[in-house]
Parts: C-alpha cells; sequence; structure tokens
C-alpha cells in the first residue's frame, strides 16, 4: 500500500485488486475507510475512455423548501384550510368521495386506519 501526499494536501492512496468470475472487486479497506464506505453504501461508476471513476455516493438528504412545503400543506388538509381555493367542481368531487363533513373535524394523523386500505 502506497500513501502520498499531493500538493493539494488530499490523500492519494494506489491499490490493486482482482476482478472476480462473477465480475466483482473487493475495495481495498484503505480506500473503504478513507471514502467512509460501509456495508450498504451506495456507489457510482463512471467510465472514462479506458478507465473507471468510482465515487461514494452522499447520504441522501431532504430538501429543507419542500420539507417546509409539505408540512404546510399537511397542516391545511388536517385543519381543513384553503379548500375553498379549489375550484368549485373539485371542492364537490372531494365532498362526494369524502363526505359532506370531511373536513370540518380535526384529524389525527397517528389514529390507525380502518378497514382495508389500498394504495
Amino acid at each position: 500500500m502506497k500513501y502520498k501526499r499531493k500538493p493539494s494536501k488530499s490523500l492519494y492512496i494506489r491499490e490493486e485488486a482482482t476482478l472476480s468470475s462473477k465480475g466483482q472487486v473487493t475495495l481495498p479497506k484503505s480506500i473503504r475507510q478513507s471514502l467512509g464506505l460501509e456495508t450498504g453504501s451506495k456507489l457510482s461508476f463512471e467510465l472514462r475512455q479506458d478507465h473507471v471513476v468510482l465515487k461514494a455516493q452522499e447520504e441522501s438528504h431532504e430538501d429543507p423548501a419542500i420539507g417546509a412545503y409539505l408540512n404546510l400543506l399537511e397542516k391545511d388538509i388536517t385543519q381543513g384550510q384553503h379548500i375553498q381555493n379549489f375550484p368549485e367542481g373539485y371542492r364537490a368531487s372531494l365532498r362526494e368521495g369524502f363526505g359532506e363533513d370531511a373536513f370540518s373535524e380535526e384529524v389525527n394523523l397517528d389514529d390507525e386506519i380502518e378497514g382495508d386500505v389500498s394504495l
């Protein structure tokens, strides 16, 4: 194993591995540790002419703007707010599907769902 400091002060590691009959390669421990990889970590591969670039994928993160919007939407739905802003035909179909007073009662999102549910 060779460690070498580049001028940019980033760690440079060069390792070799053998391709198995199933097309698999075990990443050397020094590479896994340097990239912070664990079992189940996601990787991406890029083919660039005659070499492959392997990158550790960042953990997925939630977009704060989308999260804030979804929280606002959830609050509006549970409180029955802004239903009047929907076109009358849509409001009518909601009332038909959910009942006339569907938007006038409190909803506890932690309540158990009764009956069959299909998604």
